[in-house]
Parts: C-alpha cells; sequence; structure tokens
C-alpha cells in the first residue's frame, strides 16, 4: 500500500532545482553584495568578473550552426573550406618555381596537357595525407547530444504528437498517475 501511495504522489522535478528556487537562491547568495553596492537585481551582471563577462559575451557572438538547407549553400561550403585551409601554410617561392617552369601553368580548355600535373614533392604529399587523417580522426570523435534517449518510453508517432504528450502530461500528469501505474501493473479495473 505504501508503494502505491508513492507511485500517486507526483514525480519530483527531473532537473533538481526549479528556475524559481534557483532565482530565490541566487537573491539569496548576491543579496548582501547587490545591498552593499547599492544596486537591485536586474544589475547583477555588474557584479561578474571580467572573465565571466568575456566568456558570456563570446558566447554571443558565436555564430549559430548551419540549420536545414543552410548546411548545403555556398557561404556556408566556403567558410568550411577556409576552416580547413586556415592550417596549411603556402611557399611562395616553390609556387613561383613551378608556375615558371611550365608555360601553360594556368591552362584554358584548347590546352593539349590536359590531365598532366606538375610534380608534386613528397612532403607536400605526407602534410596533405596528415591533413586528411586528422579530418577523419574529429570526424569519428564528433558525438552529436542525441535528442532522444534509449530508455524512455516511446509513446508518440511524430514529432508534433510528442510535443503535444508532454503538454497533456505536463497539465495532467499527477491526475493520470494511478491509472497508468494500474494499467502497468494490470490491476485497472474493466468498466
Amino acid at each position: 500500500m505504501v508503494n502505491v501511495k508513492k507511485g500517486m504522489e507526483s514525480p519530483t522535478e527531473s532537473r533538481g532545482v526549479t528556475k524559481q528556487k534557483w532565482l530565490e537562491e541566487r537573491k539569496k547568495k548576491i543579496g548582501k553584495l547587490l545591498d552593499a553596492n547599492g544596486l537591485d537585481l536586474s544589475k547583477a551582471y555588474m557584479l561578474d568578473t571580467q572573465v565571466a563577462a568575456e566568456n558570456k559575451y563570446k558566447k554571443w557572438e558565436k555564430d549559430p550552426a548551419p540549420y536545414g538547407w543552410d548546411v548545403f549553400n555556398q557561404k556556408t561550403r566556403y567558410n568550411a573550406y577556409k576552416k580547413r585551409t586556415k592550417n596549411i601554410d603556402l611557399d611562395l617561392d616553390e609556387y613561383n618555381k613551378l608556375k615558371e617552369s611550365d608555360p601553360e601553368f594556368y591552362r584554358d580548355a584548347s590546352s593539349l596537357q590536359y590531365g598532366e600535373a606538375p610534380k608534386v614533392s613528397e612532403d607536400r604529399i605526407e602534410k596533405m595525407v596528415k591533413e586528411l587523417k586528422n579530418r577523419d580522426e574529429k570526424r569519428r570523435s564528433f558525438s552529436r547530444r542525441r535528442r532522444y534517449l534509449d530508455e524512455k518510453d516511446i509513446d508518440s508517432i511524430n514529432d508534433r504528437n510528442e510535443h503535444f504528450n508532454q503538454k497533456i502530461e505536463r497539465a495532467f500528469g499527477k491526475y493520470t498517475l494511478e491509472i497508468k501505474n494500474n494499467l502497468e501493473r494490470g490491476t485497472a479495473l474493466p468498466d
């Protein structure tokens, strides 16, 4: 009976502290500092250290990640190219020597040297291989935050239905908890 009674009570907050409790605790913590400096809670940011403020502004200045079709537009692809090539050093002397040695360094479509490329040094090839391996390693180590919890029961058929179910659970969850528990145990009485 005690276990059933505990199951009927509404579940505790999953994240721990509500926003209201957090604000109250924050008021208590920095209330004395604010009073001493003659500030109210809306001016609490003035008590931040320089490092904390710089970190906050860095987050604000950061551009949002591309989303949807923006992943494939020209600007995003160019930014990815710049990011990949920023670590590559350019040897202008070697470039100029190659350009002088080949009269058709910049070929047009009517050139008969189609498919021929200048000889590339071994250290350049090694640098390219190293860069490709680094990219592959970064790609493998990347792990995005999963939107769905694997251990959570699936009770929806699509995203909109999941959102609707969450709203219903938030509004009526404490009233339907006993019915759900009875259905899970198999002790629900038929009408």
